[in-house]
Order: C-alpha cells, then sequence, then structure tokens
C-alpha cells in the first residue's frame, strides 16, 4: 500500500507550495481583493500565446481533486490566464490537456472569445505541472476497478466486473 500511495501523491512541484483555497467564482468576481494571494488551480488548456519574453496560457477552470488532478468530470467553472517567463510550446500543451497551476493572482485581463470581450483572471505562474494523459487512463482504470466495493469479494469482485466473468485479475 505504501508504494501505491506513493504513485498517487501530489507531484513534488505543485506540492511544495503553500496555497490558499479559494474558489474560482470568488477570484473571478473580484480579482483586485485577491491580488498577490498564492493559489493552486488547474483545468484544460485552451489556447497558448507565445511573447518575446514570456508565454500566457488560457485554461479552463476544474476543481482539484486531493492529488492536485483537475476534476474534468465536473463543469468547468471559467477560464483563467497564466503568465510565465519560460517558454510553453503549443506542440507540447495542447489544447485539452490537463495542467495545474501554482502562483500568484495578480489581475484581471480582457480576452476575446468569438465576437464577445471577456475579462478573466491572471495568474502568474511559479510552476506548471502537465499532467502525462497515462495519469488520466491510469485514474480512470483503477477508479473503476474499485468502484465496485472497498475489498476484494465485495460484490463480487475479482469475479466479477462490468457485466464480465473474469476467474483472474490479469488474463496474461
Amino acid at each position: 500500500m505504501l508504494l501505491l500511495s506513493a504513485c498517487t501523491s501530489m507531484p513534488p512541484d505543485i506540492r511544495n507550495f503553500s496555497a490558499t483555497d479559494i474558489p474560482y467564482q470568488l477570484i473571478a468576481q473580484n480579482t483586485d481583493a485577491y491580488k498577490d494571494t498564492p493559489i493552486r488551480w488547474g483545468g484544460t488548456v485552451i489556447e497558448i500565446e507565445n511573447e518575446a519574453d514570456s508565454s500566457l496560457m488560457q485554461v479552463l477552470f476544474y476543481p482539484l481533486n486531493r492529488h492536485g488532478y483537475p476534476q474534468t468530470d465536473q463543469p468547468g467553472e471559467g477560464r483563467f490566464a497564466v503568465r510565465t517567463s519560460e517558454f510553453l510550446d503549443p506542440a507540447i500543451f495542447i489544447k485539452g490537456t490537463e495542467v495545474t497551476v501554482t502562483g500568484s493572482v495578480k489581475e484581471n485581463i480582457e480576452r476575446t472569445v468569438g465576437n464577445k470581450t471577456i475579462h478573466i483572471p491572471l495568474i502568474t505562474a511559479q510552476a506548471i505541472h502537465l499532467w502525462p494523459s497515462s495519469y488520466r487512463e491510469d485514474n480512470l482504470y483503477w477508479n473503476s476497478r474499485y468502484r465496485y466495493g472497498p475489498y476484494p469479494g465485495y460484490y463480487g469482485y475479482p469475479f466479477f466486473y462490468n457485466g464480465y466473468y473474469t476467474p483472474y485479475r490479469f488474463w496474461w
């Protein structure tokens, strides 16, 4: 169990940051009141804008689970922007990939979505953690694997899983 818990803990680049847990809607409504507040937010990449000396990433906000991973099965709450002095390669930070960001709230910035201009919170990044696609796939597998009960034998596990008879955990 100790080894398995180490695999699922929060990555150190976002764990070792003392963040304030403030809901997205509060900061989006009144960014000035939370200026320079340290936060840990996450979501999916919408767009990357690279400038000469910095990069700006727009992210669709999702609440984080206890491991710091964006819960994309929850409704998205809105956009936020992340500014960093590092170059963010659009080939790596692909639209739809999950990220978790630590940093501080700076201000509201204007962005155009279609024909509408919106104001979104700007975060100055201290760390950006790009979640590998394998993390989502592994979590979906393990979460569905144990949704039937807390221990082997509960609701027929391991012999009955997702409507199929499985006499062995692994078939190879």
